[in-house]
């Protein structure tokens, strides 16, 4: 059975005129889906036959949820949902003034192996479907009944390792027939694919790139990011200028700031240097605790932050959210993980 909610607005509209139908039904059925239906039952101005075979012919996503976490303190919502082959993924509900941002996943686990990252802890199980994709913007909206302004890919996986189902999922939610997002308002965030960063520079898309960097240096990259032994942050650095030099757009540098390991003066010296020409952003994130990991918040960002701006380089320390709860990505997934595992050695 094929997954209708995967497909474009056209891909849907011809499918429907093969079973015999005009090409008005190809909107209807677009517009119930992009509204987070969860039967073809609630498709109320199609036909019955209609439904019926619609249901005889294609699947329909509707993922559950597993796990919910509200935090007291700014109103973050942590989801964890179950899809539909028992498999778990992370979505977060930010609440910001200018509006509210989801950060989604793009697969199941991460096959990435960034030191510092829950995601990454339990490997890759496998890449999501633009619909489930999708499924997490509409079904959290749905679910805290809050209207969903922004979103950003940074959730577990790693969305170049997906790029073609990502790049479905981002016309699909940019539809003005559907939940018609701006790309704007899109944030993609990598740890440094680079033939995806070219990809993308081709594409000319007006959403933000998101560069996870974490170091400036080959030596400390590769220890704590093995992304970096396949494309070096020299390479990368060469990349992202040509980046911006073909659309034009400041990209986000991601910056954990981890004790003793990137945190030091000539590191942020470094950054500076390899940013000269380009007008770079680069976010400050503390550290969260993983329990698996060694590593341990720095107590420089203070100091980082202002040799950066020291260099010109605006530099920001991002805003903890849902520090009650376990809103850092790969968290509330680990643990229910562990859970499983407890429950079935009983």
């Amino acid at each position: 059975m094929r997954d209708l909610k995967s497909m474009t607005l056209e891909e849907m509209t011809t499918a429907l005129k093969a079973m015999g139908q005009p090409s008005f039904r190809g909107k209807q059925v677009f517009t119930w889906l992009h509204k987070g239906v969860t039967s073809f039952d609630e498709m109320t101005n199609l036909p019955k036959d209609l439904r019926d075979k619609l249901k005889s012919e294609f699947t329909l996503t509707v993922p559950k949820v597993a796990r919910e976490q509200m935090s007291k303190q700014d109103g973050t919502i942590k989801y964890l949902w179950e899809l539909a082959d028992g498999n778990c993924i992370e979505s977060v509900l930010m609440r910001y003034h200018h509006g509210n941002t989801v950060c989604i996943s793009s697969q199941v686990g991460c096959r990435m192996g960034c030191a510092f990252c829950a995601s990454t802890v339990a490997g890759k199980v496998r890449d999501l479907t633009p619909a489930e994709m999708l499924d997490q913007v509409l079904f959290t909206q749905l679910d805290s009944g809050l209207e969903i302004s922004n979103i950003v890919l940074m959730g577990i996986g790693e969305p170049m390792d997906n790029l073609d189902t990502v790049l479905r999922f981002l016309e699909l939610v940019n539809h003005p027939d559907g939940m018609n997002i701006g790309m704007r308002h899109i944030s993609l965030s990598t740890c440094g694919v680079i033939p995806g960063i070219r990809r993308l520079a081709d594409l000319g898309l007006q959403l933000t790139l998101s560069v996870s960097l974490h170091a400036p240096d080959s030596e400390t990259r590769s220890k704590i990011m093995p992304v970096n032994r396949a494309y070096d942050v020299e390479k990368l650095f060469d990349a992202c200028h040509d980046y911006f030099k073909k659309t034009g757009r400041r990209i986000s540098f991601e910056y954990a700031m981890i004790d003793g390991v990137n945190d030091q003066d000539w590191q942020a010296d470094l950054i500076a240097a390899k940013l000269k020409g380009m007008p770079g952003h680069v976010n400050l994130i503390p550290l969260n605790d993983v329990v698996e990991s060694p590593f341990k918040p720095s107590k420089r960002i203070a100091a980082f932050q202002k040799r950066l701006e020291s260099h010109g380089i605006t530099a920001t320390v991002r805003r903890s959210l849902g520090g009650d709860i376990d809103a850092s990505c790969g968290q509330l997934r680990r643990k229910a993980m562990e859970e499983a595992e407890k429950g079935e050695k009983r």
